[in-house]
């Protein structure tokens, strides 16, 4: 018999205090700290705990009593559901101020070294529409809410194409509009699902993995091109003709369309970066557009989601750099080398090092169609690719910019940053909180100078961050 779930008691008129972690706000009760997501400071509300620790609690909303003066009215429809754009409720004014707070807080708390004043956060001119690409997924359960369970609101159709629930791998809340994308993206969207449900296509079931149609990506570009990536499985010949069908019909749909791929997916999970992706029409790549260059990106590319908030955060690197042209340039999880192409032309010579092979391939493609003959690109795990012997090889680094994954740097990537010496570190971050850790190590021979934290995702809790080191003895012999 399954153990009942424990109930705890209603909490009455609880005002909420703060913004915490991942976009949840904090309060306290009776000396008890307590997470609950979709509220702001300054909030009256009843809430019921769902979780408990020894240390904490979770909880949610089941009544407001008193809005925040503070409050921001949401302006999406799935402000709440989809699990996206938490900080909706939040002028963007007020956002700002929270990352910047959460830059400070990690490298004083965390990294707890001496720091220069921060530079106010770079907002981004876009608050909407300013993401590149988006990925949806296709489902023949429709997730209901709480509420619709509890009023039984039954649908004729349950086959739906949208974001998957927070938690739940087979739960997919199908999506009207999403504000994070040009609105061409919804129409693409929402015209292959009409087009699906009038002909009867069959939307994949994500347990069973059963049904044809799995996934789209839809990649826009600063130059106007627009790609369009449609993922199904395919178990008979005759599928892959209502396939191809479905595709003819998107690219009569959409002229515009300058890249409309497709993959065949028969595994049981998402992940295509192990799959062949063809083309139905057009190209297999576009181009990105940054300060005169042009970047060829692919299905499995990757490039920052905000195209014109990037170009901002690539000029503070750049700008912390400080090159004059005779420096050799280290650009550490170079992916596909964005970063190491835009600061070559100011420096002697740049050496891009990043784990993904194809990512690099894409670097080079890049570097070849900007006319870049100052930069190399080499593909492995930085741990093993950058050591004593690498560094012999192709030179001690003058400068390193180095811009890794949210877990941040391997110790043994710090402890041979520590024995190159360069003059200058540009540490680029998208999770404060490892930086601070990895600031900390770097510590006893680099000093902070520069701290600038650039918002690259509004209407999120994410914050990018830039920091600069100098060497502390100046000048190595």
């Amino acid at each position: 018999m399954a153990r009942k779930k424990k109930e705890f008691p209603l909490l009455e008129r609880v005002t909420i205090m703060d913004v915490a972690a991942e976009g949840k706000a904090i309060t306290r009760v009776n000396d008890l700290v307590i997470f609950v997501p979709y509220v702001a400071p300054g909030d009256v509300v009843d809430l019921r705990i769902r979780r408990k620790t020894h240390n904490y609690a979770e909880a949610d909303v089941v009544n407001f009593h008193t809005l925040s003066p503070v409050r921001a009215v949401p302006f999406c429809q799935h402000y709440g559901i989809c699990g996206g754009c938490k900080w909706q409720i939040l002028p963007y004014s007020e956002q700002l101020r929270y990352k910047q707070r959460q830059v400070q807080d990690n490298l004083r708390r965390i990294g707890r070294i001496e720091l220069p004043e921060i530079s106010p956060i770079l907002g981004s001119a876009k608050t909407e529409f300013y993401r590149n690409k988006l990925e949806f997924t296709f489902s023949n359960k429709r997730w209901l809410t709480t509420e619709e369970m509890r009023q039984g609101v039954t649908y004729e159709q349950m086959n739906v194409v949208g974001f998957h629930i927070p938690g739940g791998f087979d739960k997919v809340l199908d999506i009207e509009k999403c504000w994070l994308q040009d609105d061409i993206s919804n129409r693409i969207r929402n015209t292959i699902r009409g087009y699906a449900y009038e002909h009867g296509y069959s939307f994949i079931n994500l347990r069973t993995q059963e049904g044809m149609l799995r996934n789209i990506i839809i990649r826009t570009s600063s130059t106007g091109e627009l790609m369009v990536i449609l993922i199904c499985k395919i178990g008979e010949e005759d599928e892959m003709r209502l396939f191809h069908e479905l595709l003819r019909f998107v690219a009569d749909s959409f002229p515009e369309i300058t890249s409309l791929l497709y993959v065949v997916n028969n595994k049981c999970n998402d992940t295509i970066g192990d799959l062949d992706v063809h083309v139905f029409s057009g190209r297999d790549h576009i181009f990105e557009q940054m300060e005169g260059l042009r970047f060829k990106i692919g299905p499995k590319s990757f490039y920052q989601t905000n195209s014109e908030q990037a170009y901002n955060l690539y000029k503070v690197a750049r700008e912390f750099a400080g090159l004059t042209g005779d420096e050799l340039v280290y650009d550490l999880y170079t992916g596909t080398g964005t970063i190491a192409n835009f600061v070559a032309r100011q420096a002697r010579q740049v050496i891009g090092i990043e784990y993904v092979p194809e990512a690099i391939e894409d670097a080079k493609v890049n570097a070849e169609i900007n006319g870049i003959q100052n930069a190399l690109f080499f593909a492995g795990d930085m741990k093993d690719v950058l050591n004593e012997t690498f560094i012999d090889e192709h030179g001690r680094p003058d400068v390193v910019i180095t811009d890794p994954p949210r877990a941040g740097m391997h110790e043994d990537v710090i402890d041979v940053l520590l024995l190159a010496r360069p003059k200058r570190i540009v540490y680029v971050s998208c999770n404060p909180a490892t930086q601070a850790r990895d600031l900390k190590m770097l510590d006893p021979e680099y000093r902070v100078t520069a701290v600038q934290p650039v918002d690259m995702f509004p209407h999120t809790h994410h914050v990018e961050n830039v920091v600069l080191m100098e060497r502390r003895n100046g000048i190595s012999s």
